[in-house]
């Protein structure tokens, strides 16, 4: 193990989550479809004015009526939504865990139309079933229920996803793999083509700090290449990019950006924040063009091939700075081409009043499409810097930042609490938790339901025993990303916190035998969801720098509690654990096929583990 950095005082860059801090839909200020819905909403032709439309009473009619025009709506409903069919299907000699209270294990299930109709043994399923029952044969194949991601943001993510190519850790481990990747695009792409990736991380990915001409034009000088970092702060292009951009070398950086030069002073095509590199990207047709709604349905049909079957959208209105993102969520609901449920979180930074006169409201829509809560925001990013922190950083002065401060978050959340609103809260740094938590002891000292509220951490990454005991007292749940201790888990010891406070990153086993509930999640883009995968980084806490480390092992967990976290639990917290995240009676009918069961594997294995089937609503949505 290499150890941690000690001597050398540390100066950074501070970057806070792109979604959560509010900024991402900057990117989308020159997308036409966007400007357009937001345009209308503004207006008052569109859904997120004051129409608060009830979409479970809603027909296709009225729904083409009130919505926006320009984002390929028409095209959309012309493919409405099929009647689901009544007919009963077995699905038996298999090992169908139903992850119910007792995690119980039965041979068989039934469905009819989009319910599970029954559970139990073959004997047992065949007779609710019927003679007429078509009957499926498992080969002792493992059913799960759909998988969910209780944190994400698919509806900003999905429009990034369309039109940038991945090239993240999760595909690839060195920066020389991901410039071999940019060549072989470049090499099957007519000249003049913009070549755009996106999730490059150096602070991860074996190589030099950043993509600068050096790298990339020797790769094209024909080609506009485009590389966004992960942190969604920072980019890289190739002296095309530049040139069609009409970026002179010359250029003054822009308040709050930087385009930044080489020792020699001349540009060199890395570029921080949204500002400055925007001036690039913008000139990318693909950005200019895209379609929220063909973006939302395309991510979720994909994602039908790691068992995702309910999805999540954290920062809803970050997309086109207004509430018209539910526009965009509507929309692919009714077109009946969606492969997996969202549940949304409307966002703090445009103001409560922006979604009360949208006539936006907890638990609007229906089983396909709904408003679960809403989003308040404590700090920034750990691995950016601008957690907030009870202790410095690793050799540093700097303890992060508040995103919203004590008395405005707590404000707000009595507000939103008060009027039966589901709060869910980001905090990364531990201090930035202690703001949660007396936030929360607001509520309850106010006399507000917990029950009601639901009040969960996203994220809640750092978190001392004193806080585990609040949690468990407030009635408060935690979010883990996984992905922190998998990805960045050396980071994190190396260079943000050193060993000690390592050990207290995204503590699953402490919060679990304390009896506080959890979840794990991918908060894509952050991450790529790979629900198998995000259960073996939770069962064995390897780390990707270095597979040979495990940080704290302390606080690894079963299987059975890692499946949980992606099903029943995740259910729970988005207020749909009475429709779906387990497999009993009466349910709608999402479920995974899989080739094993993750309890049969060795742990460093489960990922492998192929997906056979995805169903969802009754529905086969995926097949391997």
């Amino acid at each position: 193990m290499n150890e941690p950095k000690r001597n050398e005082p540390m100066t950074h860059d501070k970057f806070g989550c792109p979604c959560c801090s509010g900024t991402f839909g900057k990117l989308f200020e020159v997308s036409r479809n966007v400007s357009k819905l937001k345009a209308a909403a503004e207006s008052g032709t569109g859904w997120s004015c004051n129409w608060g439309i009830n979409w479970t009473s809603m027909g296709r009619r009225d729904f083409m009526k009130t919505s926006a025009a320009g984002v390929g709506l028409a095209a959309v409903m012309g493919r409405g939504a099929r009647a689901q069919s009544q007919s009963v299907t077995v699905f038996t000699n298999g090992n169908v865990l139903t992850v119910d209270d007792d995690f119980s294990e039965v041979e068989a299930i039934a469905l009819r139309g989009n319910r599970i109709l029954a559970v139990g043994t073959d004997g047992e399923v065949r007779a609710v079933a019927g003679a007429d029952a078509k009957i499926v044969d498992l080969e002792g194949k493992t059913v799960l229920p759909g998988f969910i991601d209780a944190h994400s943001h698919v509806i900003s993510g999905s429009v990034v996803d369309s039109i940038m190519d991945y090239v993240g850790m999760a595909r690839f481990t060195t920066a020389t793999e991901v410039l071999d990747h940019i060549a072989k695009r470049a090499a099957e792409t007519p000249a003049g083509e913009w070549l755009v990736f996106r999730n490059f991380d150096p602070a991860v990915q074996e190589g030099p700090d950043a993509l600068t001409f050096a790298e990339l034009d020797p790769i094209s000088t024909e080609h506009p290449i485009f590389v966004l970092n992960a942190s969604g702060h920072l980019a890289y292009a190739n002296s095309k990019a530049f040139e069609v951009s009409g970026i002179p070398n010359d250029i003054e950086n822009p308040s709050g950006g930087e385009f930044v030069r080489d020792a020699e002073g001349n540009l060199n095509g890395f570029m921080k924040n949204n500002v400055a590199f925007l001036q690039v990207a913008s000139h990318y047709p693909g950005m200019m063009e895209a379609d929220p709604v063909e973006g939302l349905i395309g991510l979720l049909e994909k994602w039908g091939a790691v068992g995702l079957t309910t999805v999540s959208e954290l920062s809803l209105g970050a997309l086109a700075q207004s509430p018209a993102d539910a526009q965009v969520m509507a929309a692919a609901a009714q077109s009946g081409r969606l492969k997996a449920r969202i549940r949304a979180y409307p966002f703090y930074t445009l103001g409560t009043e922006a979604w009360d006169e949208a006539g936006i409201h907890q638990g609007d829509g229906d089983a396909m499409a709904r408003i679960a809560g809403f989003k308040l925001v404590a700090d920034g990013s750990n691995q950016g810097f601008t957690g907030l922190q009870r202790e410095p950083y690793l050799n540093s002065e700097d303890r992060g930042l508040s995103y919203m401060e004590p008395d405005e978050l707590t404000a707000m959340a009595l507000e939103r609490a008060g009027k039966g609103w589901h709060l869910a809260i980001h905090g990364n740094g531990d201090a930035a938790i202690d703001n949660v938590l007396d936030t929360c002891q607001a509520l309850v000292d106010a006399g507000i339901d917990m029950s009601r509220v639901r009040p969960r951490i996203e994220h809640c990454s750092i978190l001392h025993d004193d806080q585990i005991e609040r949690m468990q007292q407030l009635g408060v749940s935690a979010s883990f990303l996984i992905g922190h201790v998998h990805y960045w888990g050396v980071a994190m010891r190396d260079e943000v916190f050193g060993e000690e406070k390592a050990q207290l990153l995204d503590r699953c086993r402490s919060v679990e035998e304390a009896g506080v509930g959890f979840t794990l999640h991918s908060d894509f883009m952050v991450t790529d969801p790979n629900p198998l995968h995000m259960i073996e980084m939770a069962v064995t806490r390897r780390t990707w720098k270095e597979p040979d480390y495990i940080l704290a092992p302390q606080e690894t967990i079963s299987v059975e509690s890692a499946i949980r976290a992606l099903t029943s639990e995740a259910a729970w917290q988005l207020f749909s654990d009475h429709e779906v995240g387990s497999l009993e009676p009466g349910k709608l009918a999402d479920m995974v096929i899989l080739e094993k069961d993750p309890r049969d594997v060795p742990p460093d294995a489960i990922k492998n583990i192929s997906v056979l089937e995805t169903w969802m609503d009754g529905r086969r949505v995926y097949s391997s």
